[in-house]
């Protein structure tokens, strides 16, 4: 899952960053509104935490762009402003939830998933399931059968993005962009040597292989 985040403060964007990225999720960073407008219009996330006080174009001016753009990526204002009125305008003007400074990471967090959760139009709101293989997004767990495999982040959110997308072949590109930020370089092999990683954990063991490879378009996960 991929999350733009536009905040111009670098110790509070430390936090988010780090924080997003040890939960498995693919993060861009926007220190100031025109970036974060850029990202927002060029890019495809699946939620976006924008800051309502940034340089060069504020966060509610950012959001009242996007909407006019008809870019409805589920947006949650993280701001220090925290009266009725400023909650109110910031969900008037096109953000999805609010959530005021100083802010839990596992509460933020929580509001990231949600939000996922209801633009998506999931019905489970834990759990992922295909086939043998289950994965529970909270507790961070993944299971084939009754063997629990232990996967490290990119892992987690690559077999995540797969199993949202079971029988549908994804390019390397579609991976690299859910997977890794924006900045990754795309001549690199990461890919190839990621999804072999994870098929060591997911197919080894099984005489039923899950991940497969489409020569010369990317990959897909089904059973063979």
């Amino acid at each position: 899952m991929r999350v733009l985040v536009v905040e111009d403060d670098k110790k509070i964007a430390s936090f988010i960053l780090k924080g997003l990225k040890e939960a498995g999720f693919s993060v861009d960073h926007a220190q100031n509104g025109e970036e974060g407008v850029y990202l927002a219009l060029h890019e495809e996330y699946d939620a976006a935490v924008i800051d309502i006080m940034l340089p060069k174009l504020d966060g509610l001016s950012l959001i009242e762009e996007l909407r006019q753009s008809k870019i409805n990526t589920p947006v949650l204002i993280l701001s220090a402003r925290r009266s009725v009125d400023d909650r109110v305008k910031g969900l008037q003007t096109g953000g999805d939830d609010y959530l005021t400074k100083p802010f839990a990471f596992s509460e933020l967090l929580a509001r990231i998933h949600a939000l996922i959760r209801r633009s998506s139009g999931a019905t489970e709101a834990t759990s992922l399931t295909f086939g043998s293989l289950s994965m529970n997004i909270l507790k961070r767990e993944v299971k084939r059968e009754d063997t629990m495999i232990s996967l490290q982040p990119r892992e987690f959110a690559l077999l995540e993005y797969l199993m949202r997308n079971a029988g549908r072949v994804l390019s390397k590109t579609l991976i690299l962009e859910h997977v890794y930020d924006y900045s990754f370089d795309p001549q690199t092999n990461v890919i190839d040597v990621l999804v072999c990683r994870l098929r060591n954990k997911v197919d080894r063991d099984f005489e039923n292989k899950m991940i497969h490879t489409i020569r010369g378009v990317g990959y897909v996960l089904k059973e063979s």
